[in-house]
C-alpha cells in the first residue's frame, strides 16, 4: 500500500471479485484497511459472470455464494453478465482479456479511477516465467500500473503475499472460496508454469525470495 501509494483519499476503487480465495482476501484487506487508513475511498465489488454455474447441478449463482460473503463487510456488491465470446475463440487468454475489458469499461462508466485486483507474489513469479517460456520477454504484472494517461489505475494490494499468506486471511476471516467452474480451469499455461515452479522451490526452498527479488534487480547492461 505505501511502497507504491496504492491508495489517496476520495478514491472509487472496483474490486475485481471471481470468488476465489485471492480476491476474498483482498475484500477483506480494503474493507479493514478502510478503517484504519488516514484517507477516505469508497469500495465497490463486482462480479464478472461467465454462467459456468447454470451448467452444474447444485451450483449457485455469484450472488449467493459471494455476495452473502462481502456484504457483512460492508462493501457494495454487484453481478454483470459476460461478454459474450464465439466458440472459435474461446480460450483462457481471451476470456481474461474480455474480462479485464469489460472491467475497464465499468470503471469507466460508473466513475471508479482504481480498479483492485487479487494477485499475489506467487502469481508476478509465474507471470515471468509465461512471459519467458511463451511470449520471449521478460515482463511480469506490476503492483500498481496506470492506464488510459493516468484516468484509471491498476493496484495489486496482495503482491507482497505469498499464496498460503492469502490462503491465511481468508481462513482466519471464514471466507470460502467458490470452486472454478470453468472446463478449462486446470488445463492452462500457467497450471503447466505452476507445477514447473513447484518441483524448482522444493530443489531449492529460497528460490522463491529470490526470483521475486530479481524483479526489482534487473541489470539491464547485462541483457541482450
Amino acid at each position: 500500500m505505501h511502497d507504491y501509494q496504492m491508495l489517496e483519499d476520495g478514491d472509487r476503487v472496483l474490486l475485481a471479485l471471481s470468488g476465489g480465495v485471492d480476491s476474498l482476501a483482498l475484500a477483506w484487506t480494503l474493507s479493514f484497511w478502510q478503517t484504519k487508513a488516514p484517507i477516505n475511498y469508497t469500495l465497490h465489488a463486482i462480479t464478472v459472470d461467465h454462467e459456468f454455474w447454470k451448467e452444474h447441478e447444485g451450483a449457485v449463482s455469484p450472488r449467493e455464494s459471494i455476495g452473502t460473503q462481502v456484504t457483512p463487510l460492508g462493501i457494495e456488491y454487484s453481478v454483470e453478465r459476460a461478454w459474450d465470446m464465439t466458440e472459435e475463440n474461446r480460450s483462457c487468454y481471451q476470456c481474461a482479456r474480455n474480462r479485464r475489458s469489460q472491467l475497464f469499461d465499468l470503471a469507466r462508466q460508473r466513475g471508479y479511477n482504481k480498479v483492485a485486483l487479487g494477485h499475489h507474489k506467487d502469481d508476478l513469479i509465474e507471470t515471468l516465467f509465461l512471459n519467458l517460456l511463451y511470449s520471449g520477454n521478460i515482463s511480469t504484472m506490476l503492483p500498481k500500473q496506470q492506464l488510459f494517461e493516468g484516468r484509471l489505475s491498476l493496484i495489486r494490494p496482495l503482491a507482497y503475499l505469498e499464496k498460503d499468506e492469502v490462503i491465511d486471511i481468508a481462513e482466519a476471516h471464514g471466507m470460502k472460496p467458490v470452486p472454478n467452474l470453468c472446463p478449462l480451469a486446470d488445463d492452462t499455461r500457467r497450471e503447466k508454469v505452476r507445477s514447473i515452479l513447484a518441483d524448482i522451490y522444493a530443489r531449492e526452498p529460497g528460490a522463491k525470495r529470490s526470483m521475486f527479488a530479481a524483479l526489482a534487480n534487473v541489470r539491464e547492461g547485462y541483457m541482450l
